[in-house]
């Protein structure tokens, strides 16, 4: 009993702890899966607490665990939209680019270590891939708005790479204890990890996302449904001899790209899930690692480690997107800065352990050092990054609340939540407002009284206005409260001036008094401006033509829609 209370205590009191020390990392900057990890380690029997944790079995299995729903949250987040700018070059990354940076840090490490070629490509192999919960951690948690482009490219590519780095992993530490595949049998190996995940996860994830629209459930009972259909894919996938990480991930896609009033139930839940899955999992590693023996390998593994974020990931994704994809270098940059190690190195690091490999602790404590160098330095400046390589767009107004009536089963009716922090609606009647047609205010506030709105009633900068519409009326609504800092950085990145997608070239050319190229007079600008970006434009991509940068500044689809005009 005594040991029962003990495990209650000290997990809830880590655990509060950790949630805690969430607000040290919007205070100081660090990345919060480097702050887990550092809660971990003094709660450890080196630490303040002197918890003894070496149970490498147990931390494999909460591993998979904890990555599991990290990724089912990551795939129901995930927008198939950004399938159409990021998927080749997602794939590409997941595959080809995970086996050029284990090679190339294999190689390294064997050097620095003095390894064979074998032990050192499997250092590459375990350190190779970017992890799924760093990456949806930082993206989601630093207030950076990327351009869709390259935030959909990172994280489809953190969100299937595991399968080859598993693949990799696995095939390295049969070679290092005698058990010696075939090609065929390795190759079969690697085709069904995919195959199957790739087949199971959709077709499942389709029907699971069918079942839960058509039930009528209580609240609460649609995110476990949600939970215990990935887990079932999950271990279906892996019992059969798929990557069941990937299969999950598809999973939670197909879930989510299917409207319905269960997401509304499902997304909040499950960002709680996975928040708790990343707390926990980086705990245990924490706990886990001795920092006597990481300081044992600390330098050769730094060097490692620079090698790896300055050297191997940067020339992956040279030779992996640049030359079959139309990125920009600052692009490249970018992606190439935000190869974060998280929790999936140091989890695969327990296979050498678990395998019973020669020397099993140089990987794991390779991997960590490697994980916090990673986390520090690349996820640390992350926002800086994003800014200096221009990959950063304006984050538009959105509601301060939303949420769906409940009234149709799809389409519904929402609340949204606005302040007026425009100016240019101080004292403007409501019958003047240019709303979308769908749209009604339903309620007013101002000093904390409602008021019954009426198309003569005049706004004032404060109020809290309640508008009933539905999720196509935002881009109007947001644009309609733009408060004056937004818009004026708003104006400053996409321009003063905006035209329509849908503005022909030669208007345009006669006004401003540009030269066309034959054939582009017919063009509407949308078009021109698609095909100066080279195919797949999005929001934030710019063209200068004749010393004018035109800015893509709204999207429907694979439609440019409204264009800005920066004259710098």
């Amino acid at each position: 009993m005594d040991t029962i209370n003990t495990l209650f205590l000290l997990s809830g009191f880590l655990i509060a702890l950790s949630v805690l020390a969430s607000r040290l990392s919007s205070m100081v900057g660090l990345p919060l899966l480097l702050i887990f990890l550092g809660l971990g380690m003094l709660a450890g029997e080196e630490g303040v607490l002197g918890i003894r944790f070496d149970d490498y079995s147990l931390a494999f299995v909460i591993g998979h665990l904890a990555l599991a729903m990290i990724l089912l949250d990551g795939g129901l987040r995930t927008r198939l939209k950004t399938f159409r700018v990021a998927f080749k070059p997602a794939l590409s990354l997941a595959t080809l680019g995970v086996f050029v940076t284990s090679a190339l840090v294999g190689l390294i490490a064997m050097w620095v270590f003095g390894l064979t070629l074998v032990q050192g490509l499997l250092v590459g192999a375990i350190v190779g891939s970017t992890d799924a919960a760093a990456v949806f951690s930082m993206l989601s948690g630093r207030g950076v708005h990327l351009n869709e482009r390259v935030s959909a490219t990172l994280e489809i590519e953190s969100g299937t790479n595991d399968p080859m780095a598993i693949f990799l992993t696995l095939l390295l530490v049969e070679v290092l204890v005698g058990d010696i595949r075939g090609v065929s049998s390795t190759l079969l190996f690697l085709v069904t990890q995919f195959g199957l995940a790739v087949l199971i996860g959709l077709a499942a994830g389709w029907l699971s996302g069918k079942l839960l629209r058509w039930l009528d459930l209580a609240p609460g009972l649609y995110a476990l449904l949600a939970l215990a259909l990935g887990f079932f894919v999950f271990g279906l996938t892996s019992i059969l001899g798929g990557s069941g990480f990937l299969a999950i991930y598809l999973t939670g896609l197909m879930i989510g790209n299917q409207p319905g009033r269960h997401l509304n139930f499902i997304l909040p839940v499950h960002d709680g899930l996975a928040w708790l899955s990343q707390i926990g999992l980086f705990l245990i590693l924490g706990l886990l690692v001795s920092p006597s023996g990481l300081l044992e390998y600390a330098l050769p593994a730094s060097l490692v480690a620079l090698a790896l974020i300055f050297v191997a990931r940067p020339l992956a994704v040279l030779v992996t997107i640049k030359p079959f994809f139309k990125f920009r270098w600052r692009e490249i940059g970018f992606i190439s800065w935000v190869g974060l190690r998280g929790a999936v190195p140091i989890v695969l690091a327990i296979f050498p352990v678990i395998g019973g490999v020669e020397n099993a602790g140089l990987y794991f404590n390779v991997a960590f050092a490697v994980v916090l160098m990673s986390l520090l330095i690349q996820g640390g400046t992350l926002p800086f990054m994003a800014r200096w390589m221009r990959v950063e767009i304006p984050v538009g107004v959105t509601p301060n609340h939303r949420g769906p009536l409940g009234i149709l089963p799809e389409n519904d009716y929402e609340m949204f939540v606005y302040q007026v922090d425009n100016r240019d609606l101080d004292d403007v009647p409501i019958r003047l407002l240019r709303f979308p047609s769908g749209a009604v205010i339903s309620a007013l506030f101002r000093q904390h009284a409602m008021l019954h709105p009426k198309g003569s009633t005049r706004l004032k900068l404060g109020d809290v206005i309640c508008v009933i519409g539905r999720s196509d009326d935002l881009p109007a609504l947001n644009r309609l409260f733009s408060g004056d800092a937004k818009l004026k950085q708003e104006r400053a990145f996409f321009g003063t001036f905006t035209f329509d997608g849908e503005a022909l070239m030669r208007d345009i050319a006669g006004v401003y008094g540009l030269t066309l190229s034959p054939g582009e007079s017919d063009m509407t600008l949308g078009e021109f401006v698609s095909l100066r970006v080279g195919g797949h434009p999005v929001v934030g991509d710019d063209v200068d033509w004749h010393g004018i940068h035109w800015v893509v500044g709204e999207m429907e689809g694979n439609k440019v829609t409204r264009v800005g005009l920066r004259l710098y």
